[in-house]
């Protein structure tokens, strides 16, 4: 497990941490870090800055399956920068177990809204109330109900997941390490010296972004699910990540892992 200088932060228990700032409609923005990077930028932010703490521990394992149709309309509508776009997936909190099916979505107005459900029907298959789920919430989309029902899971992510609170409630930031994917057919890509942190706001850019612009850091379009299938099936469209896929996301890292 990446080591991160979390234990400077004062801790905050889930339930706070939700009534504070669910952040389920945002403004993502996304930087990659190396760990030693990640670290000089938890070390510059206000000590007042919260860490979610659940059992004592300040990282969480995280493992989430996405869905996608056989025509790879959800990775077609992040590559192609559609003005509607979604993303379907389970994510399983590993340490205790719980699993919810979520929706990603993403409006012309580029605010991302996520909506989640409590699911036991397993973490790789969708159950037929599951797809009535999703279907009603492609057809609010304006991309059709079917589409809920050609879904199967293409790829898997694993990492560990830290959760901070910005000052007075401002935000969240979210710091993912350990960083792993991989295909139904066994195919792997592992990144352990990259560090993903993503910046939650209400709209404009917060006080950490402009902490991050500062450090030399600028927003990138990296997606764990777009990205990880573009680096692992050459496939598929990649122009949207070129430079991502030449640099983090580099095929060395994807031979050495397939070779393994």
């Amino acid at each position: 497990m990446t080591a991160l200088p979390l234990d400077r932060f004062r801790t905050i228990g889930l339930d706070d941490l939700v009534a504070r700032a669910e952040m389920l409609t945002r403004i993502d923005r996304k930087y990659l870090l190396t760990p030693t990077e990640a670290g000089e930028f938890l070390n510059r932010l206000t000590p007042s800055t919260e860490a979610l703490s659940i059992d004592g521990s300040l990282a969480a394992r995280y493992e989430t399956v996405y869905f996608d149709t056989s025509d790879w309309a959800s990775f077609r509508m992040s590559a192609h920068q559609r003005r509607v776009r979604m993303k379907v997936r389970t994510r399983t909190y590993v340490d205790s177990g719980v699993t919810f099916l979520e929706v990603k979505s993403r409006g012309a107005s580029g605010v991302t809204v996520k909506e989640r459900i409590p699911y036991d029907g397993g973490g790789d298959r969708l159950t037929i109330d599951a797809r009535a789920y999703l279907a009603d919430a492609a057809t609010r989309l304006g991309l059709g109900g079917g589409l809920a029902y050609e879904l199967f899971p293409v790829i898997r992510t694993t990492y560990d997941r830290s959760t901070l609170l910005a000052p007075d409630g401002a935000g969240r930031i979210t710091v993912d390490t350990d960083l792993s994917w991989r295909l139904p057919d066994g195919a792997t890509l592992d990144l352990p010296d990259l560090v993903i942190v993503e910046t939650k706001s209400l709209s404009a850019a917060s006080a950490t972004d402009r902490l991050l612009w500062r450090a030399g850091h600028r927003p990138v379009p990296v997606s764990k699910f777009a990205t990880g299938l573009a680096a692992l099936n050459p496939d598929l469209p990649r122009n949207r990540w070129a430079r991502i896929l030449r640099g983090p996301f580099a095929a060395r890292n994807l031979e050495l892992a397939v070779a393994a």
